[in-house]
């Protein structure tokens, strides 16, 4: 039950006064991604995050053109604004679009195109504050801007800057899927805060590299997404997807293997794959996506699941974790 769970932890971000729950909500699957998610289950799906203790919620206009950002908005209406933290991106603008559209299942005649210009970032925030009811983005990120450094930091980064000096936005940071880009585009600017997407998790410690030390040398907050590696990580069988495409039969085994030692604890792979990645110092939030209740509640609860410091220990012996991870 809720009642039994820690409540969790809130961590400020980078040097802003924008602060963020150890656990958040991403909001694209309720934009119908893949299939269609019913206005009332979003909006349930968002209850629930509220109920359970979430306080931060990302978005993007890319997630159903628009819809999850309306979805999200219309959730958050009545709830006190200032005790939470919504997320949105910039770097894509809407435009009219008829028939089907990548990966949404709700088509409404709009889909996302790139454009890191300064004219494109203030169209996008201003779209982004109607369609989230709000006035005040508390993080914009730049998203997906992995082939489009120069722009980005000429034109985007330098409107989101200056909204940020005027009060408009509260931080200022990155949401990509990559390391070395995300790095590269972290030292172009003075910046908040770095989604990371896939590129911390059990099966993927890419990151410890070079990007989160490079976050820890400048003070930019991670927010680790992606943490199931688009399933493989919740439910290691053969035909599971990772990074969004088909896990080879190597991963697919390795994902097994730990859920194996996973099992001799008595501990959900799902627990450890969500609790491992908060251990890193440069971590503030693990961000989950639901579209329904039932996913919220399950995060929750495996975000609270014990786990004995032996498993981490077993997982680095047989060879199936970085031994320069850190761990809870």
């Amino acid at each position: 039950m809720a009642m039994n769970r820690p409540e969790l932890e809130r961590r400020r971000l980078g040097d802003t006064d924008v602060s963020v729950t150890a656990l958040g909500l991403g909001c694209a699957p309720l934009a119908g991604l893949y299939t269609p998610v019913e206005p009332a289950v979003a909006a349930a799906t968002v209850k629930a995050a509220w109920d359970g203790g979430i306080r931060y919620f990302d978005t993007a206009p890319h997630y159903g053109a628009g819809l999850s950002e309306e979805r999200l908005g219309s959730a958050l209406c009545g709830l006190p604004r200032d005790t939470l933290a919504v997320s949105t991106k910039m770097g894509r603008v809407l435009v009219d679009h008829e028939g089907p559209w990548d990966l949404w299942a709700e088509p409404n005649g709009k889909a996302s195109r790139f454009d890191f210009s300064g004219e494109g970032a203030h169209e996008s925030f201003r779209e982004s504050q109607f369609r989230l009811w709000t006035d005040h983005i508390d993080i914009a990120l730049i998203h997906d801007a992995d082939d489009h450094i120069e722009q980005a930091v000429s034109g985007t980064y330098s409107c989101l800057s200056a909204l940020r000096d005027g009060g408009l936005i509260g931080a200022v940071g990155i949401g990509m899927n990559s390391t070395d880009a995300a790095a590269e585009l972290l030292t172009r600017g003075d910046f908040d805060v770095a989604l990371i997407a896939g590129r911390y998790t059990l099966l993927d410690q890419s990151a410890l590299d070079r990007l989160y030390p490079l976050c820890l040398s400048r003070g930019v907050s991670v927010i680790a997404a992606g943490v199931f590696n688009s399933g493989i990580l919740a439910d290691p069988r053969p035909g599971a997807t990772f990074n969004y495409t088909a896990a080879d039969t190597a991963l697919v085994e390795r994902a097994r293997a730990i859920a194996r030692v996973c099992a001799e604890h008595d501990v959900p792979l799902r627990a450890a794959a969500l609790q491992f990645p908060a251990a890193h110092p440069a971590v503030a939030s693990i961000l989950v996506g639901a579209r329904t209740p039932a996913e919220v509640e399950d995060a929750l609860a495996m975000f609270a699941h014990p786990i004995p410091e032996a498993l981490w220990h077993d997982l680095k012996r047989q060879g199936l974790l970085s031994e320069e991870a850190p761990t809870p």
